[in-house]
């Protein structure tokens, strides 16, 4: 359950990260968002990191080996890495409506190849 509990924590936490550092790009396209300077969107991006926040350090908490979770270090911070592709490549698809060529689909395969890596025993 820990485990469970963990990813999806990772999930979240991910969305708001990828809002914070790429929702920007789209204000411009927004009325309310048109005359906003860096500053104010530096402020609006500190906002959403603070949820991202809300969930990234329980999510590591909850998911720690020596905190009676299921993960090692390696382990936490690979998944971290994965689900952040995953939910990047969602969102530049579905908010920036990008297309994935053949050369991004097997990189983030190699990266999923490197998850198998770094969890198999050998």
């Amino acid at each position: 359950m820990k485990g469970f509990t963990t990813i999806i924590f990772l999930v979240i936490s991910n969305t708001f990260m990828t809002c914070a550092w790429y929702g920007h790009l789209k204000f411009k396209e927004m009325t309310w968002g048109q005359n906003l300077g860096l500053f104010a969107v530096i402020m609006i991006s500190w906002g959403l990191a603070f949820f991202e926040y809300l969930f990234q350090v329980p999510a590591n908490r909850i998911g720690f080996k020596e905190n009676g979770g299921p993960f090692s270090l390696v382990e936490l911070k690979t998944i971290q890495e994965a689900i952040t592709l995953i939910i990047f490549m969602l969102f530049s698809m579905i908010v920036f409506k990008q297309r994935f060529e053949w050369n991004h689909i097997v990189g983030f395969g190699l990266i999923v190849l490197a998850v198998f890596v770094i969890f198999k025993k050998w």
